[in-house]
């Protein structure tokens, strides 16, 4: 019986060392785990588009506003022009007009500045445009 108590230990032990041998290449066959999402990734890649187009979107309304139709009427400048123009404007050149663009707009909505002042503002927003896309 001594004999059947050590030959079913050492059956034991070689069966051990073959599952423990047989893990780790299992563990290589699975399929790897991804730090990032296909959706995160996708994500990240549409949002500078998202930035981008957010940015002409608030030079758009600022030049499609009243006060936006009149200062291009005043510099005799046609709003098509224009909106062609903010299309080629680097990513750069676009973020600092929409922030000049998005501030105008809530200081006039805030009753800090004239809708003269704001006029003004409009038409340097179209000068630098203009600057831009020609130099």
């Amino acid at each position: 019986m001594n004999v059947r108590a050590r030959l079913c230990a050492s059956m034991l032990s070689v069966a051990a060392c073959f599952v423990g041998a047989m893990l780790p290449a299992r563990a290589q066959t699975q399929e790897p785990r991804h730090v990032v999402t296909a959706g995160e990734l996708s994500k990240e890649a549409r949002q500078p588009e998202e930035t981008r187009q957010a940015n002409e979107d608030a030079i758009r309304h600022l030049l499609a506003s009243d006060a936006g139709q009149k200062a291009l009427k005043s510099a005799n400048m046609d709003y098509q022009r224009v909106d062609k123009a903010i299309g080629q404007l680097s990513d750069e050149e676009l973020a600092k007009l929409a922030d000049r663009s998005r501030q105008a707009e809530s200081d006039f909505a805030a009753g800090f500045i004239s809708p003269k002042t704001l006029a003004y503002i409009i038409l340097a927003i179209v000068v630098i445009v203009v600057i831009i896309v020609l130099v």
